[in-house]
């Protein structure tokens, strides 16, 4: 997505970041992009979504369509020639880990007030790149400015310094523990702080086990180093918690399995053993990226159950990411469906599945075996596209069966499938549907050149 064409997650003008009720972590404008000596690739395209403490968001599409890249943004994994690009944020709002990062880090913890008391944020659109439309608004002043300083773009004209990465907006940031609001800027956090976000915070279970697990450590011992880096664990107390954790996770006799190698493992134990490593801090989000894909149905179905289990016996936030529609039925409370580095469709579970809005989710369910009544398996014609340009169209149109001429000259971008559904979105030319199509083609153009938030 464009940086004149994002559609935010949060209501025009809402700073209400930090405790109660709201969202654990807040993705807004994501944008990852990969500089390689051939192509600039936008792996992830300008995405908005949030994860709520306790829910399971699913993240969904075929490969190539950014999902893996999302959960490495989260973690602050993206190597080079990746990097997330400036305007991106991605916002940690959980209230102790806030006070928490402000008490050890006071030197990156920044009070909102205290540059909104000194500097205008119109100045930064007036001195940077920045584009009130980057943050879904048309009027400069309407852009919160803890909006633009956490985007990065505070650096560009000395309000912050690139450092700051606990951002207080109710109470004092000098004094931790009068901190009512706020939230830890995961594209900003380094050394120290990202130690302690990545893995005491959020942790995430990989793919294939066997590029996770280094063959030269036992499990136990590539376990008991999360411990002693996390929490402080040492000796025979890290071997006890690394054995227990490896039980809780359903390995039998995991008193002995802790001094066994990799290699020892079946592959449903060595994504246990994975799984028991990510929770070995007592996470808060645990990102689950394709866990299952390498077992087979039984064991698939036992690690499923796995997660869920954790789930609600640890009150952990999980993010789903698959490729297979019948695994997120089963795992998930919200939906977001993803294609060429865009979310497309975002829904609940029950919804999305009863009721597909986009053409690419309703191909998607088509194609799951079983679906279908006698004759071939359907499919989607064609491939994932590299997205390698600035979207001026739909890029799933060249696949559509729905598509028309419109769609080959205006980038559409997520709104309400129709004014009753604002947590079902659709980035289709087609929605809103009770719109005609030339008013809701119109909604798309406009917003695509900046017109205000819903």
């Amino acid at each position: 997505m464009s940086t004149d064409d994002r559609s935010s997650a949060t209501p025009t003008g809402a700073t209400d970041d930090g405790g109660g009720d709201e969202s654990l972590v807040d993705v807004r404008n994501l944008q990852t992009t990969f500089f390689t000596d051939k192509e600039t690739i936008r792996a992830i395209d300008g995405i908005d979504f949030t994860i709520d403490p306790g829910e399971t968001v699913g993240i969904v599409g075929e490969s190539g369509s950014g999902k893996s890249v999302t959960a490495r943004s989260l973690m602050g994994l993206i190597e080079s020639p990746g990097r997330v690009l400036r305007g991106s944020s991605i916002r940690y709002r959980d209230l102790d880990t806030v006070r928490s990062f402000a008490d050890a880090f006071s030197g990156r913890t920044v009070s909102v007030a205290d540059l909104e008391s000194r500097y205008d944020p119109v100045r930064v659109f007036d001195q940077t790149a920045a584009t009130p439309a980057e943050f879904g608004y048309a009027d400069p002043a309407d852009v919160p400015l803890v909006d633009v300083v956490a985007a990065g773009y505070g650096d560009e004209v000395g309000l912050t310094s690139g450092d700051e990465c606990v951002f207080v907006l109710d109470g004092d940031a000098g004094d931790p523990s009068s901190i009512r609001r706020g939230f830890v800027e995961l594209t900003r956090v380094s050394g120290e702080a990202q130690r302690k976000m990545r893995g005491g915070r959020i942790s995430m279970v990989f793919q294939d086990p066997l590029t996770s697990l280094n063959p030269v450590y036992t499990v136990g011992n590539q376990i008991k180093e999360s411990l002693s880096l996390h929490q402080g664990l040492t000796g025979k107390e890290a071997t006890q918690e690394a054995a227990d954790l490896l039980e809780a996770v359903g390995i039998p006799d995991a008193r002995r399995r802790v001094n066994e190698y990799p290699h020892q493992f079946s592959g449903g134990m060595r994504q246990r053993a994975v799984i028991a490593m990510a929770l070995a801090c007592e996470p808060d989000v645990l990102i689950c990226d394709e866990p299952t894909t390498a077992l087979d149905v039984t064991i698939q179905a036992q690690i499923l159950d796995l997660i869920a289990e954790i789930q609600e016996t640890r009150d952990v936030a999980v993010m789903f990411i698959t490729h297979d529609m019948g695994v997120i039925a089963d795992v998930s409370d919200r939906v977001n469906v993803m294609y060429a580095g865009e979310i497309v469709e975002s829904a609940d579970v029950e919804p999305l599945f009863a009721n597909p809005k986009h053409p690419y989710t309703e191909g998607l369910l088509n194609s799951i075996p079983g679906g279908q009544v006698g004759g071939r398996l359907a499919t989607i014609d064609g491939s994932v596209p590299t997205p390698n340009e600035e979207p001026t169209y739909c890029r799933f149109a060249p696949r559509c069966p729905k598509a028309f001429e419109e769609c080959e000259a205006v980038h559409p971008i997520p709104v309400p499938v129709d004014e009753t559904a604002d947590d079902h979105t659709a980035a289709c030319l087609l929605y809103p549907e009770d719109e005609s199509t030339e008013a809701a083609i119109a909604r798309h153009r406009g917003r695509s050149h900046g017109g205000e938030r819903e």
